[in-house]
């Protein structure tokens, strides 16, 4: 697959091809979330949610990892793989979870609450995950939770809806960080209705970043993993999907008889249900990165070893 006019790209390059070359000359594996473009889906060694990706990141005996996802998930991978040159296509991929909790103000936020178990979503930063007791994702959150002793409160950033979803299924009363993501922020619950209503026997998949009032209208709850095994065992023909769209190439190539459809945002004048960062990847950034082993992801050693501590204990409860 070539592509035209990019700077640095000879516009007769068949991309994947060369894609292919460097993987194998870097010793190199392309770990890429479900909500990339679907050509980075389909070029990656594997495909997966937070949680996967970490393990996969944990395990690979690659020397290159190559992070087709945003910089929190890259960090991860490198916390996880201080010996390895880790490379994310776009440093500008960032989330709105991990900026929208600085720890600087979680710092100051914790003070509040000295005896708290803290534990953090692992969208956020290293210097975040650095002064939390345990990592989470949405995956294995309740669980995490549910490894607490009851009598032990804890502090829950920085996902508020995520939160609240996993207080409801625990029935533990969480300290809450009040952070959102804002692509599962911008789900309109009246366009959903309407869905509902034009595609009467479609269940209603949906990621517990969204908040309770969508959630109730949800057949089924759970990680973007969660939703694809959701949709593959489910004996509906037809499903409708709340979360980040990039998540619908996985699904209609594991159902290719069965009906997908995407939740839209709150203005119809734009495409607010994709990661504006998730996107900021491309087939060409990907190629670049590894042609020129750059953007590179390094951590300050004390930072990464601080940050591996909450990390281990999620996988060791994972």
């Amino acid at each position: 697959m070539s592509r035209q006019g990019i700077d640095g790209i000879d516009p007769d390059l068949d991309l994947c091809e060369a894609i292919d070359d460097l993987r194998r000359e870097l010793n190199a594996v392309i770990l890429a979330h479900y909500y990339q473009e679907s050509e980075i889906q389909d070029l990656a060694d594997f495909v997966g949610d937070s949680l996967a990706l970490s393990q996969q990141a944990a395990r690979t005996d690659a020397e290159v990892i190559v992070f087709a996802g945003v910089h929190f998930m890259a960090e991860t991978a490198k916390i996880l793989n201080p010996g390895k040159q880790v490379l994310l296509p776009d440093l500008e991929a960032g989330c709105s979870l991990a900026d929208g909790c600085p720890v600087d103000e979680f710092t100051e936020f914790l003070k509040d609450y000295p005896d708290h178990t803290v534990i953090s979503y692992i969208n956020c930063t290293a210097a975040t995950k650095a002064i939390s007791d345990i990592i989470c994702t949405s995956s294995n959150a309740a669980k995490v939770v549910e490894s607490v002793p009851a009598d032990q409160p804890i502090v829950f950033a920085p996902d508020h809806h995520l939160g609240a979803f996993v207080a409801r299924q625990t029935g533990r009363d969480l300290v809450m960080w009040p952070g959102v993501c804002e692509v599962h922020a911008r789900f309109s619950e009246d366009k959903l209705v309407e869905m509902k209503a034009e595609h009467p026997d479609a269940l209603v998949t949906a990621h517990p970043e969204c908040s309770a009032n969508l959630l109730r209208h949800a057949d089924h709850i759970g990680s973007t993993s969660a939703i694809r095994t959701f949709s593959r065992e489910s004996d509906a023909r037809e499903l409708i999907v709340m979360t980040e769209p990039g998540i619908l190439h996985q699904l209609r190539r594991d159902n290719p008889d069965k009906t997908f459809h995407a939740v839209p945002g709150l203005d119809e004048s734009c495409i607010c249900n994709e990661c504006p960062y998730m996107r900021l990847n491309t087939l060409e950034k990907l190629y670049l990165c590894m042609r020129d082993r750059t953007p590179e992801v390094t951590l300050d050693e004390d930072l990464r070893v601080r940050a591996l501590a909450p990390i281990e204990r999620m996988l060791e409860i994972s």
